[in-house]
Order: C-alpha cells, then sequence, then structure tokens
C-alpha cells in the first residue's frame, strides 16, 4: 500500500509552497506538501539516515542604486527535497517568505532585500515535519543530507533535550508524523546578477590561463597515494581567479579540489580509507570547480593525474586474422569512419567478444595494450556456421570452380562476412580459413 510523505509548515501556511504532485513532481503552493512516497519506511543498516533531505536555496543580492536607476532589491528563494525509497520529492519556500530566518553572523534577522553579494548566510527554515503514515507511529527515523552545509535541529530527543546535526533520529507521533524544530543551511551567497567577471584557472608559474592541467606524484611502496597529496599538488600548481580592480583576485572563489578528488576515485570504483589511502591507478582525471561566491560564475579545470611507478593496465588480447574486409564500428554498433582492416590482414583484439546494441557479436580493437572503443563484426574473424540445403560446388570465380570438392546437403560450413556479388549477378559467401579463393553460392543456404 502507499503512503504519504508529508512535508508541513507549522510556523505559518505561506513557507512551502506546494500543489498535488505527481510521481516525478514539483510543488506550487499549500501550508502543508503532500507527497506520494511509496510503502513504509525500511531501515538499511548500511545507510548513514533513512530520508535524505536537502534543501537549494537561491539568493539574489541588492544591487545599489544611482541618480539614473533604482535600487534593486534582494530577493530570497528555495526548496526542500526529500529523497525516499529511491525517489525525490519537492516542496518549494515561498518567495522571500518571513518564515525563513536569513544570519550574516552579526544580525540574526537579514532582510531578504538587504542580501549582500560575497556575504556568507545562514537560513533557518522553522517547524519542517514529514507524514510517514500510521504503519510508521512510534518509529525512531534518522534524517540526513546529502549536502555537508546543512543541519538539523530536533525539538526532543528520547531524553527530552533538544539536538542539533547533520543527522538526527526523530521518532514519529502516533500518526506516523516525525517533526524538525529546524532545517538550517549555512555558507549562502547571495547573487550580483549585474557581475560578469568569469572565473578562469591559471597556471601558479606562469599566471597563464589554463583550459586543462597535469600533475604527476610516485605512489609508496606499496602502491598507495593518499588523497591529501593529490590536491595538495593540483593546488600547488594552479589557482582560480576572477578581476578584481584590475588585477586577478582569489577572494570569494572557492575550490572543491577534495571534493573533486574523492569524486575521480568513486567515480573508477576506488575505495579510500578513513584516512585518505587508496591504491593507486595509472592515471586518472580529477575536475576541480571554482565557484564564484560574487556573481556564480564557474570553471572546470580536467586535472590529469599520473602515478609513473605504477603499471599502466594493459588489456589481455590476442592476434587475428581478418577474413573479410572490416569496418569498424563504435558500442552503439554505429560505424566509425570509412577505415577498414582489409581480409587477410591480422589485428589485436580482446580475447573475448562482446555483443553490442544490435544483438550481434564483435571484437574490440586492442592497440598499445589498451582498448580503443572500436569493434570489428566478429563473423568477418571467426565466421558463421551455415547447414547447406543443397549440395554445393566450390567456386574460384564466377564461371571457375575453385576444386572438384562436393560439398553435400547437410553439411555444416563456416562462412565469413557479408556476400559477395559475382559477376553472374549471383552472390557468393567465403569459406575456407585461408586466403584462397573458395566461395559457396548463397542460394544453397538458403
Amino acid at each position: 500500500m502507499k503512503k504519504n510523505l508529508r512535508i508541513v509548515s507549522v510556523a505559518a501556511a505561506a513557507l512551502l509552497a506546494v500543489a498535488p504532485v505527481a510521481a516525478s513532481a514539483v510543488s506550487t503552493v499549500s501550508a502543508a506538501t503532500t507527497i506520494n512516497a511509496g510503502s513504509a519506511v525500511n531501515t538499511n543498516t548500511n545507510a548513514k539516515y533513512d530520508v535524505d533531505v536537502t534543501p537549494s536555496v537561491s539568493a539574489i543580492a541588492k544591487v545599489a542604486g544611482s541618480d539614473t536607476m533604482p535600487t534593486i532589491p534582494g530577493s530570497l528563494t528555495g526548496s526542500i527535497s526529500a529523497s525516499y525509497n529511491g525517489k525525490s520529492y519537492t516542496a518549494n519556500l515561498a518567495k522571500d517568505t518571513e518564515n525563513a530566518t536569513i544570519s550574516d553572523g552579526s544580525n540574526p534577522n537579514v532582510k531578504p532585500a538587504d542580501l549582500e553579494s560575497g556575504k556568507s548566510y545562514t537560513v533557518t527554515v522553522p517547524d519542517v515535519s514529514f507524514n510517514f503514515g500510521s504503519e510508521n507511529a512510534g518509529k525512531e527515523i534518522t534524517i540526513g543530507s546529502a549536502n555537508q552545509n546543512v543541519t538539523f535541529t530536533t525539538t526532543k530527543d528520547k531524553d527530552g533535550k533538544t539536538v542539533t546535526g547533520s543527522t538526527v533520529k526523530v521518532k514519529s507521533d502516533q500518526n506516523g508524523v516525525a517533526t524538525l524544530s529546524s532545517v538550517q543551511i549555512k555558507n549562502v551567497y547571495a547573487v550580483n546578477t549585474t557581475d560578469n567577471r568569469d572565473v578562469n584557472f591559471y597556471d601558479v608559474s606562469t599566471g597563464a590561463t589554463v583550459k586543462t592541467g597535469a600533475v604527476s606524484l610516485d605512489a609508496d611502496n606499496q602502491g598507495q597515494l593518499n588523497t591529501a597529496s593529490v590536491v595538495a599538488a593540483i593546488n600547488s600548481k594552479y589557482f582560480a581567479a576572477q578581476y578584481a580592480k584590475k588585477q586577478l583576485s582569489q577572494d570569494n572563489v572557492v575550490v572543491n579540489t577534495e571534493t573533486a578528488v574523492k569524486d575521480a576515485l568513486k567515480a573508477q570504483k576506488i575505495e579510500v580509507n578513513s584516512v585518505g589511502y587508496f591504491k593507486a591507478p595509472h592515471t586518472f582525471t580529477v575536475n576541480v570547480k571554482a565557484t564564484s561566491n560574487v556573481n556564480s560564475k564557474s570553471a572546470t579545470l580536467p586535472v590529469t593525474v599520473t602515478v609513473p611507478n605504477v603499471a599502466e593496465p594493459t588489456v589481455p588480447s590476442v592476434s587475428k586474422t581478418v577474413m573479410h574486409n572490416a569496418y569498424f564500428y563504435d558500442k552503439n554498433a554505429k560505424r566509425v569512419g570509412t577505415d577498414k582492416v582489409t581480409r587477410y590482414n591480422t589485428v589485436t583484439v580482446a580475447m573475448n567478444t562482446t555483443k553490442l546494441a544490435n544483438g550481434i557479436s564483435y571484437y574490440e580493437v586492442i592497440e598499445n595494450g589498451k582498448a580503443t572503443g572500436k569493434y570489428i563484426n566478429a563473423d568477418n574473424i571467426d565466421g558463421t556456421k551455415r547447414t547447406l540445403k543443397h549440395n554445393a560446388y566450390v567456386y574460384k570465380t564466377s564461371k571457375k570452380r575453385a576444386n572438384k570438392v562436393v560439398l553435400k546437403k547437410g553439411t555444416e560450413v563456416t562462412t565469413y562476412g557479408g556476400s559477395y556479388k559475382f559477376k553472374n549477378g549471383q552472390r557468393y559467401y567465403k569459406i575456407g580459413a585461408d586466403t584462397k579463393k573458395t566461395y559457396v553460392k548463397v542460394a544453397n543456404f538458403d
């Protein structure tokens, strides 16, 4: 039975604005946001939390006026997304709601109209509740967020105390409703929409703008590297900045090097232990992103990390003879260019065939021990076994037989690649794993 996950703003009707949602839905306006969440909460013992609650806040900075232009006030909008049972559902915050408080550290009640660019704010959304259904009444549910800037405050824990943290345990009431005192988002920056300065990456030694980067590090005697070493190597060679007052400035430009390194290793399924060590591959690419807190402009620098003392892995391969002219195909079974391997030449391929999107088996071409992403139809190499429906002669040309052999009906014969059209207008298959001109009429297999 499907139950509802409800996000409710107890503080005021305008805080969370939502309409009834479809399966892939986003919200409109209502005091209570009702979201179809699927079946009951089943705690995953391998997860840090049961429900992921990720707020997203967008702030626009105030633009000061002049003699000819009026002041443009700042504004605040946002949403709260709850990920539950593999699906994500969103409730929008009403624009410039008075129910979300904004603080800059010194002023605990900043008005959205007064937001300034380049300044860090904390946005707090009070009284957020989740209705998990009566079957989850009295159940302890762990709530967390994928956003490291988000913290939660519970009204009371089991001992009657208020608890704040990046993950909190909340006990639902007799109706299955779990309530948070607040959801808090730190490091919110208001964007100056009139500032068009770009963010770029630069080489530390030359000051030149760079679009790609490369660093080299040696692994230890166990073949390991530490994420901190990779971060330090990248940051010592490249920096990100914006122009300010006719010179480069790194102020207000945030670079995610540490996160980018971890994401790159995760993408390659390389495990990192609790203190940052990992088994180093010969090479991997880190996509470092820099973002301006002033105007939200960003740039990404792909950095190739090479570990010279770790051998580059090679793909097991074998040399095979192509028996029929063969074109190259990509992983989607689409022809790549016009190049081909002509018959009777050899090619280095993977040990086993791969079925591509069209259901046909192909060999991947291997060059210098690396997979190329180019494929050759296996039929051009291994051939296809076909059974003769009629007695058949073996031909050399359309008029001449290759020998005196008569292949009997019911014989299994291996043919290679597609058929050839001879001068007499009939089509023939190449047979025999050799360079001899030996062909059998296609009609004999029909």
